[in-house]
């Protein structure tokens, strides 16, 4: 695992989208086409806005996100959905390809079979991440599912990553945040060539001390990178300061 810390996050996420935009340049060189996974979250803010600006080709790039809730519609503010539409996709412009997780399905566990053959089909080059504050990769709550390989599961948030919501100021009260979510399995996000995660705020230093330097464990979802073969965490200093 390669960790760079940086004073403040501007220069985290100039850094972590420049590493994102390396790794999709070079496949668009070698393949002709790319595939990127995109967060979402109050934590990529600057991630994003720096993304849009890179140096890529995106009509070669196929892009999809990691999560949604289950039910909440894509005009509400906490949409995971809306939030890449606009601080993504509408402003890149002229993607080859986007594919949402349609967290208003009538079916979810259908919607999860429809991702899983779309992603079956490409080769996914990076994959952006953050951690959350219960050490959750995507909404892979602990204890996270290490083994399942299908690609995208329904699951039931708990209550830390719920209350992180209404911390962050998408949800006005826990009782507004959505129980349920489909998200991205820990073994598809781990079958990106590159992981790039961009963690920022002093909220997230037990959970990179733990994905770090602690026991390789479900309770702490992000702890399984340190067997990804090509990752990279981009840290603010605060998020770092319980590192040695």
């Amino acid at each position: 695992m390669n960790i760079q810390i940086f004073p403040d996050k501007l220069s985290m996420a100039r850094a972590s989208a420049a590493h994102v935009a390396e790794a999709l340049r070079r496949a668009i060189t070698e393949r002709g086409a790319a595939c990127i996974v995109l967060p979402a979250g109050a934590s990529q803010f600057e991630l994003m806005d720096e993304l849009v600006r890179a140096d890529v080709d995106w009509s070669r790039v196929t892009a999809f996100h990691l999560d949604e809730y289950i039910g909440l519609p894509a005009s509400h503010p906490a949409s995971f959905r809306r939030y890449v539409k606009e601080r993504f996709v509408d402003r890149v412009g002229g993607l080859r390809q986007m594919h949402y997780v349609n967290g208003e399905a009538p079916d979810p566990a259908q919607e999860c079979r429809r991702l899983g053959a779309l992603i079956a089909k490409e080769t996914v080059d990076v994959a952006c991440i953050g951690i959350g504050e219960n050490g959750h990769l995507a909404f892979n709550d602990p204890p996270a599912d290490f083994d399942t390989e299908e690609p995208f599961l329904v699951v039931t948030l708990n209550e830390t990553c719920r209350r992180q919501q209404v911390g962050e100021g998408w949800f006005p009260t826990l009782a507004d945040v959505p129980p349920r979510a489909i998200t991205m399995s820990i073994r598809q996000i781990l079958k990106a060539h590159r992981l790039v995660g961009t963690v920022p705020d002093a909220r997230k230093a037990r959970a990179v001390r733990d994905a770090v330097r602690g026991p390789l464990t479900n309770q702490c979802p992000a702890s399984i990178l340190r067997q990804h073969n090509d990752c990279a965490l981009f840290l603010e200093r605060p998020a770092a300061a319980l590192l040695d």
